[in-house]
């Protein structure tokens, strides 16, 4: 857990320490209007992540109850790994995500740097509040689609790794601009 916390503040220090001091003007700018802003990526982190609280409340009050697919042993794994391998994967490859979390069209207001702060604050008690069910091998579906079923341990691996290459694209958006802060 430990672990995931160290990753959590690695992500968290690098949003701020290289998009904190950007206007809203900045935060906002796309390279191309089929882009995302910066702003837009830290949003799409927030909703993302946030999908995952109410499936971790439903375990804590014995009300979650995972699809027959996520009962037959090998395949919470199998898919966890080749989701898990897809996220690490090479961002040269375009992904699209499920509509349920896509960011806001408008103009996102220069705050989203210190909410992500507080989301990822919420992220961590997040896994202190589920340890129990990773330790017991808890089994959840994607938000996004019930058929998509995962042990929650990789669920928090998943999330990292999704911020990670999220943090990539930031940087890539933030490159193709002039930005002086």
């Amino acid at each position: 857990m430990q672990d995931h916390f160290s990753h959590i503040d690695i992500i968290t220090n690098i949003i701020e320490s290289e998009f904190g001091d950007m206007t809203k003007e900045q935060l906002n700018q796309k390279p191309n209007p089929q882009a995302w802003s910066i702003a837009q990526i830290l949003e799409h982190l927030i909703i993302i992540n946030s999908t995952y609280f109410p499936i971790v409340h439903a375990l804590e009050h014995g009300t979650y109850t995972i699809p027959f697919i996520g009962k037959i042993s090998f395949i919470p794994m199998f898919l966890g790994k080749a989701l898990l391998a897809s996220i690490k994967g090479s961002r040269k490859k375009k992904t699209t995500t499920f509509s349920i979390w896509e960011p806001s069209h408008s103009e996102i207001e220069a705050d989203i740097i210190q909410r992500f702060r507080q989301h990822q604050e919420e992220l961590k008690h997040m896994i202190v509040q589920c340890e129990h069910h990773i330790e017991a091998h808890a089994i959840i579906s994607s938000p996004a689609n019930k058929y998509i079923v995962y042990p929650l341990s990789m669920a928090i691996e998943i999330i990292i790794a999704h911020e990670y290459r999220h943090i990539e694209q930031a940087r890539e958006v933030a490159s193709q601009f002039t930005i002086t802060t």
